[in-house]
């Protein structure tokens, strides 16, 4: 039973408001649930204590990368225009020395999010100890003598119908080498930097939960694309392995002075939910206005009269 309903006819409106009576209280005393003896010290009690702690755990779909490519293309731009004003020798419409500078920032300005965006897999890379076997009397021991960074990073790309993102790596590679006279550059002059997080699983925003940034990174292979008369609906991919020299935790790593973990980021603030005109008032009282509102744009209005209410903008 409600502890208070009424409802009155006037004209062709229908106003109902009830207030239900809270039924949580009814026969708390013969409730199993208080019965129950929870015994938080068996495997599934610390199970569930753990997955509570972890806030969710990190799932392989979860993910975002953020790739940099030579961070110092404006002082080659520079140095480029310098040196094509001193010279006027061309090849092959390539003027001697380094080249594509100039197109590598512009792609990189109207291209660098897509890619970001576009990058559908990647692998985080490892980190080994190097160690000796050390014998001195009994057993032997694995001694640690230093760590390294084995393996390339590995990332696919979704590509667009002009197969920029394959451009945009090709000319990546161009900086490194020159494709006309088949001369490598310099090694400061085509390496750049890669972040890649992990995103948190909470399903109320994609915020950063763990990051890392390789270093002296460039794209060392691009590999084929292959083409068949298989389903209309495959998109192609860009499979590109990346070369780098190390990685560091952007969450406390300090290396050379330069502080990674200052690239961390927060939680961002979560905004509530704009419940319209009628959100401020009580469930009740707000389920009546809505149904109310719903028939006079049926019954006040002729355009929503006749398409009952669908056209009528939604409060």
């Amino acid at each position: 039973m409600a502890i208070f309903r009424q409802g009155i006819r006037v004209g062709p409106f229908d106003l109902r408001a009830g207030f239900p009576r809270d039924k949580s209280l009814d026969n708390v005393d013969n409730d199993p649930r208080l019965r129950q003896i929870a015994n938080p010290l068996n495997q599934m009690g610390r199970f569930r204590a753990a997955m509570a702690a972890a806030n969710g755990y990190a799932r392989p779909n979860k993910f975002a990368v953020r790739i940099y490519p030579p961070t110092n293309l404006e002082k080659l731009i520079k140095t480029a225009e310098s040196e094509a004003l001193r010279s006027s020798i061309a090849s092959l419409g390539v003027i001697t020395g380094r080249a594509g500078e100039k197109t590598m920032s512009d792609l990189s300005q109207t291209l660098g999010r897509q890619i970001d965006i576009h990058c559908d897999s990647v692998s985080m890379p490892a980190h080994d100890l190097q160690a000796e076997t050390i014998t001195t009397f009994g057993p032997s021991r694995e001694m640690v003598t230093g760590h390294g960074f084995e393996g390339t990073i590995s990332a696919s790309f979704y590509a667009d119908t002009f197969l920029r993102e394959r451009h945009f790596m090709e000319m990546w590679q161009k900086m490194a080498v020159n494709h006309v006279t088949h001369k490598a550059g310099y090694y400061n002059d085509y390496i750049g930097k890669m972040h890649i997080f992990q995103l948190s699983s909470d399903n109320v925003q994609d915020h950063p939960s763990y990051g890392i940034e390789a270093t002296e990174v460039y794209p060392a292979t691009i590999s084929p694309i292959e083409y068949n008369y298989g389903p209309a609906n495959t998109i192609v991919k860009i499979n590109v392995q990346f070369q780098y020299k190390e990685w560091h935790n952007l969450a406390g790593d300090i290396i050379g002075a330069q502080d990674f973990s200052g690239s961390r980021q927060v939680l961002p603030p979560i905004k509530a939910r704009d419940g319209g005109l009628f959100g401020k008032l009580p469930p009740e009282l707000r389920r009546m206005a809505r149904d109310n509102l719903g028939q006079a744009t049926t019954v006040l209005n002729p355009i929503g009269k006749i398409f009952k209410g669908k056209l009528f903008p939604p409060f």
